[in-house]
This record gives C-alpha cells, structure tokens and sequence, in this order.
C-alpha cells in the first residue's frame, strides 16, 4: 500500500535527488564557459548578442515549465522526465558540432526543454512523495542536488576549458550525463498514486477541475499570496540571467583566470545548493514569510557587493552570500506555492510559478546585456540588483505566512 512520506518513500525520493543532480549538471557546464564561447570562437562582440544563448534557454524553459506541470497532471510525470531526457542528449552534440553561434542558440532551446520536463518533474514527484509537513525538505533536497549539479560542473567545466580548450572538451561531460539520466528516468517510478494520497488527506472532493486559464490567472495576480511567490520567483532568476551572463565577463576584464572565475561562479550555486538543504526545513518549522523576505534583501545586498569590492577573496565571499541569498528563497517560494495550491492543480500552478520564475532568466539576460552596451557591465549588474528589493517589498506587504497549510 502506498504512503506518504520521504522515509516511507526513501529509495524512490533518493533516486530522484540523484536524478536531479545530473539535471543541474547540463546547466553547469554552461556556467562557466558560454558567456566566453561567443567572444573567443565564434566573435561575438555585443553583450545582448552574447547573452542571448541565456535569453532563448529562459523563454524556452519558462514555456516548458508550464505545459510541463499541466501535461504531468494528466499523463504522469515519469513520461515528462524521460522526454525531457531525451531532448538533454541533444544538447552536448549540437554544441560539440556547432558551425557558428545560431546553433549554439538553438541547443540553448533545447537545454531549456529538457530543463523545464526534467527539472519540473523531479520537484513536483518529491513533492508528491512527501508528506504536507515536509514540502519545504523536500523542495530543499531538490535543489541542493540539482545546484550541486550546476556547481560541480561549472567547476569542472572551467578546469577542462583551462587545460583543453572552451569546446569541445568539456561538451563530452554532457554526453555522459544525459546517458545516465537516460537510464535513470526509466528505473524510477511515477507518483500518480501518491498524487491521490494527497487529495485524500485534504478532503479534496471531486468537483469540476480548474482549467489552465484560471490556474494561470490564480497563480499569477488573482491570488495575491501565489502572485507576490511568482514576482519573487521572477526577480532571482532575472538577477541569476545577470550573473551567468556578465559575471565571468565582469571578473575576466578585472584580470582574473578562467580557472579562478571557474572558482567564483561555482561557489555561488554552492552555497546556493548547500544552505537549500537547511532553509528548506527551517521553512518547514519556523515558517516561510522571514526566510522570503530576509532573502531577496540578501541577494540585492550581495550583488552590490560583487561590484565594490576588488579582490579574489572577496569575491568569492560575495558570490557566497549570493548563493546563501538565493537559497533562503528558492525551496521556499516552491513549498509555499504547494502550501497554497490544491493538490488537483499544484502541478499546474507550479509549472505557471516556474514559467514566470524562469523567463527571469530571459528578461534578465536581455536587459542586463542592452544595458551593458548602452552603459557598461558594472552598471548593469548595479540596475538588475534593484529588482530583488522591490520583490522584498511586495512580499513583506502582500504574502501572509502559510506555513500552517501542510494539511495536503
């Protein structure tokens, strides 16, 4: 008989916190090297053209992420995983083989594809494992493998690209990753049933089932706690589109290394993996509102940091506090859209949550490169801080804590 529970459910919940680490992993071999690949092999001079391998990987994970959520409540997320796995072995190939930048664009759509079907699936099959009380764990396990992910890689990344060259060296890691995550997607085991469990334990009763205009709706202004979470989820990402994009290129005109920049951007989705695993389950006990709020401040404070200070030391201190800035928010704002939604539409309000959240990379990228032509780099990594401290604002003024909805 199926139950609730991480520990009730631990092989089939440790499965897909592996899963989700190599998730991240695609990600990671990008965090180092892309925003160099445009200038150094294919002669890309202008930041927005140089950005806009960020900008098509946002919008195409965005809309991914919400038919995503929407497909998985009707056909079963263990499909979605392993399409979206399918279209990660395509990732490694078009970059190791691409002729110009156009198609390193297109294998940026890809990787958002297999982002917004993977990604989304193991968050929202955790979820479903997991009981009411320990959404914010759950959640926190996630994320800390799949930023794992993304830190291990852009490390490794950046060593492989010191050694060898920028492509296509470190693009042979890929090959292996989406193999493995291949197989992975067909041993583990769909939630379907957990999804029940869940209705069962709210009391929900049948009735006639929220279409996809009004979760969108909902999740977006209607309900003022789900669209206060989204504009939250928006701004991180807008400022994380910023960090990937310019980040590298802002260190390498300050003189740095490929390897110690390697060392730098790793150390922000670390501790952002690492601190997840503890703000998720704080959330879960003290509740989520402080954890929000005090977080979006932390990563507006951490970027103006990045910008003032002039050492390697110091930077890599600044990246870290971003990453600890990030995680207070990112499990949290996932556990407490779950504690909102009802479980016959999380999964679609979740996919509209991580549809918004993830064009933040799109419109971040996009702005922070236009400003970076139009001003200059250290500007526009200043501007994009502004966006995470009016979220701050609108969530102390317009969110209640809802850490008491863990009935479902």
């Amino acid at each position: 008989m199926k139950k609730l529970g991480i520990q009730e459910n631990h092989t089939q919940f440790m499965l897909l916190v592996i899963i989700n680490l190599f998730v991240g992993s695609m990600v990671g071999l990008e965090r180092t090297i892309m925003p160099l690949l445009g200038e150094e092999t294919f002669g890309v001079k202008s930041s927005a053209a140089a950005l806009s391998f960020i900008v098509s990987f946002g919008f195409s994970k965005a809309i991914v992420n919400y038919f995503a959520g929407y497909i998985s409540d009707r056909f079963g997320r263990k499909r979605v995983l392993q399409v979206g796995w399918f279209v990660g072995l395509l990732v490694p190939l078009f970059i190791i083989f691409a002729p110009n930048w156009e198609t390193i664009i297109v294998a940026n759509i890809l990787l958002g594809i297999n982002q917004g079907l993977a990604w989304s699936m193991t968050v929202n099959m955790k979820i479903d494992l997991a009981k009411g009380s320990e959404r914010g764990t759950a959640v926190g396990l996630n994320e800390f493998a799949g930023y794992s992910g993304v830190a291990i890689f852009a490390l490794l990344s950046g060593y492989v690209a010191s050694h060898y060259a920028v492509t296509p060296q470190p693009f042979y890691l890929g090959l292996g990753i989406a193999v493995i995550g291949v197989g992975l997607s067909f041993v583990v085991k769909d939630t379907k049933e957990h999804v029940t469990l869940h209705l069962t334990a709210a009391n929900v009763t049948t009735q006639r089932a929220k279409s996809a205009k009004e979760v969108f709706s909902l999740t977006t202004w209607r309900n003022k706690e789900l669209s206060a979470f989204t504009f939250a989820g928006l701004a991180t990402n807008f400022k994380d589109g910023m960090v990937w994009g310019l980040l590298p290129v802002f260190l390498f005109a300050k003189g740095l290394s490929l390897g110690e920049i390697g060392v730098i951007v790793a150390v922000y989705p670390a501790a952002w993996g690492i601190v997840q695993l503890a703000t998720g389950t704080w959330s879960d006990r003290v509740g989520r509102k402080g954890l929000l709020v005090g977080g979006m401040i932390t990563q507006a404070v951490a970027i103006g940091l990045l910008l003032v200070v002039n050492t390697f030391v110091l930077w890599l201190l600044a990246a870290g506090i971003l990453g600890v800035g990030t995680a207070m928010v990112y499990p949290v704002l996932q556990a407490a859209i779950g504690d909102v939604a009802s479980p016959d539409w999380r999964a679609s309000a979740m996919g509209v949550y991580r549809f918004w959240r993830d064009s933040g990379y799109a419109f971040g990228a996009l702005l922070a490169g236009v400003l970076a032509d139009l001003l200059n780099v250290t500007w526009a990594i200043g501007l994009v801080a502004l966006l995470p401290a009016v979220a701050a604002i609108n969530l102390a003024f317009r969110s209640n804590e809802t850490r008491a909805n863990t009935n479902s």
